[in-house]
């Protein structure tokens, strides 16, 4: 269909002159708006169609122009881009150029941070409400904080929550319960909001309450309030002391989060009480539209729809084999293969396709929800005891757990393997979701084993060695499809690379699967006469210095490629050794990721951009065969 009122709205303000049958009609509006975003392309789709009526109710209700509004886990930002300006461009999303798919500052002054990843809205909307009071204490800003129960278990969030108390009365945090994350929830904590909303008492009381408030005045009614009163009484009696309120929050909920009207009533109550609220919201991941209702862990974020109809969508399907499938496989054959193997993750086992492993093994695989530092010292104990964990986390979400891979790992020279799955650039999802920081940091530190794939048959065989190897070991790979580069594929041994091609006029060290394209800038030179020597690293740490240093001397120049940050990767791995045994250094050349953050686009657009494509990586090569110390007539036979 044709919108008709949200081209109307171009910006919060323009919600005011809506009545609630029009408010009801934009939200069907907005998810046809969804839906036809998926006909073009993949993007976040299920969680943006369960928080519509909730945004347009905040937008109502709120002026975010003065009051603050944090999504924690961004990507449900879709349905607040429309209602603040952006529907203009809404088909730009997660292209090159266009919005993000995140919030994102420089976008909108409605987007107040860059949030990628989840748990950390309630500290920075405490820490808003706190600097609010204290700077402008007479304009009574509220600070809102919109968390799903798939992040609320995170570790950061109960920080937050024991500081809450002391720290601002002006604190809203909304728990959107839709019983997700990307898959089901997990843990002790979805059990226990599961409770809250399958009481049949405290449900069926909540019921008639809500029936009740619908027919009260907004405003400063005394049979509200006394209704309210009652509700609390009635909870606190039910329950026995609500872990919240313990805490120091006043809890309301659960309601309804798909009627606009209710959520109103609710949040203008809020806005008129003292202290810290938490709002529990009940709502449904993928609804109003039925396929994504039935299926939300596929819907989560789709692949585009090749054919869509009324209760049924075709999607794109990719022929394509990606790294993600190559390490699943390599998992699973390992979980088979030794009983002492185990497998977890943080919440992303569809992202990180485990779900057979899931099914097959649910004894040793342990889906520990979006918590990465209880990960990686949980896996730290099962290794201590003799298992043999494998961590598969998202390389910029291991970050998260960077104290524990230092104190609980590496430190105690314990043989957990990481993988780590969109080590690169992750495309669409732009800078929250680039894997490019985990060279740097991992590097550092003693014991640690560093290895990347230069193709698909590379990485089973790295995670054999890995789980063979008596220490902690990181894989890294990218959100790519797995090349296979045809060779006779040399075993994996600790600290030794590959040379894939021969050559004394130049030399390329690819580190990781740009190992393929190193190899076709080679073939290009060759029909130029000129002969470049080709080094599939493998190993960041041990490095190869042997076969690496014999390069620098040998070659008129050195060029090394990586999908990583410059600062602390692979090139500078090679620049050190290279310095530390005193060999000149002006003729080799580094190429990755440079000292900024990366914007959003496919990953081929973003490599072009970086030089770290096919002619990218031959004009690097032609500049240095120009500017050689060793003229290029006199490496002629």
């Amino acid at each position: 269909m044709t919108p008709e009122i949200l081209p109307t709205i171009t910006e919060p303000s323009d919600l005011e002159k809506l009545s609630l049958p029009q408010l009801e009609r934009l939200a069907v509006e907005i998810r046809d708006v969804l839906c036809n975003l998926i006909a073009c392309r993949s993007a976040h789709f299920a969680s943006n169609l369960g928080v519509v009526e909730l945004c347009i109710a905040l937008h109502t209700t709120f002026d975010f122009r003065r009051d603050r509004l944090i999504w924690d886990t961004g990507h449900q930002i879709y349905p607040h881009k429309l209602l603040t300006g952006r529907y203009g461009q809404f088909q730009s999303m997660r292209t090159k150029g266009g919005l993000m798919g995140y919030p994102n500052p420089s976008e909108s002054e409605y987007d107040l941070f860059m949030t990628g990843h989840a748990g950390s809205s309630v500290s920075t909307a405490l820490g808003l409400a706190s600097g609010d009071d204290l700077l402008r204490p007479e304009e009574g800003r509220f600070s809102v904080a919109v968390i799903g129960d798939g992040a609320f278990p995170s570790g950061v969030v109960f920080e937050a929550l024991n500081n809450a108390r002391r720290q601002s009365d002006k604190l809203l945090v909304i728990l959107n319960d839709n019983r997700m994350s990307i898959c089901p929830r997990v843990g002790g904590m979805a059990d226990y909001l599961d409770r809250l909303r399958m009481n049949p008492m405290y449900s069926g009381f909540k019921d008639e309450v809500a029936k009740i408030l619908g027919r009260v005045p907004l405003f400063g009614d005394p049979t509200e309030r006394f209704l309210v009163q009652l509700k609390e009484a009635a909870k606190a009696g039910l329950s026995g002391g609500m872990m919240f309120e313990d805490m120091g929050f006043r809890y309301v909920g659960p309601i309804d989060g798909h009627n606009i009207g209710l959520l109103r009533k609710y949040l203008r109550m809020v806005q008129r009480g003292d202290g810290p609220v938490l709002l529990h919201v009940v709502t449904e991941k993928g609804h109003g539209f039925q396929p994504a209702e039935e299926d939300p862990v596929l819907y989560h974020a789709p692949p585009q729809f090749e054919k869509r109809e009324e209760r049924k969508v075709i999607l794109k399907k990719s022929t394509s084999r990606a790294f993600t499938h190559v390490a699943s496989e390599a998992i699973e054959a390992q979980m088979h293969a030794n009983p002492k193997v185990t497998v977890m993750t943080a919440a992303m086992c569809q992202g990180n396709k485990l779900e057979k492993i899931r099914d097959k093994f649910p004894d040793r695989f342990f889906d520990t929800g979006i918590c990465e530092a209880h990960t990686v010292a949980f896996a730290a104990g099962q290794a201590k005891v003799g298992m043999r964990p494998i961590v598969d986390i998202y390389s910029t979400f291991l970050q998260r757990a960077y104290d524990h891979i230092f104190q609980e790992v590496a430190l105690q020279n314990l043989p957990v393997t990481f993988m780590l799955d969109r080590g690169g650039l992750a495309g669409p999802d732009g800078p929250t979701h680039h894997g490019v920081f985990d060279l740097g940091y991992l590097r550092v530190f003693p014991n640690m084993v560093i290895m990347s794939p230069g193709d698909a048959l590379d990485l089973p065989a790295m995670l054999d060695f890995a789980l063979q190897y008596d220490g902690p070991c990181a894989i890294r790979y990218p959100k790519a499809t797995a090349m296979e580069i045809p060779r006779e594929v040399s075993p994996i041994e600790l600290g030794k690379s590959e040379v894939l091609r021969a050559g004394m006029d130049g030399c390329l060290i690819s580190y990781g699967p740009l190992a393929s394209r190193c190899l076709e800038v080679a073939n290009r030179l060759h029909e130029e006469g000129i002969e470049m020597r080709v080094i599939n690293a493998r190993f960041l740490k041990p490095l190869d210095s042997e076969v690496i240093l014999q390069a620098v001397r040998e070659c008129s120049f050195v060029v090394t490629v990586e999908e990583a940050a410059l600062a602390g990767g692979f090139g500078s791995a090679v620049l050190e050794a290279t310095a530390d045994a005193g060999v000149e250094t002006s003729h080799l050349r580094r190429l990755g990721i440079p000292d900024f953050y990366v914007e959003h686009g496919e990953r081929e657009e973003l490599l072009a951009d970086l030089g770290l494509d096919v002619e990218g990586i031959l004009r690097t090569c032609r500049e240095l065969v120009n500017t050689s110390s060793k003229p290029f007539e006199q490496l002629q036979p």
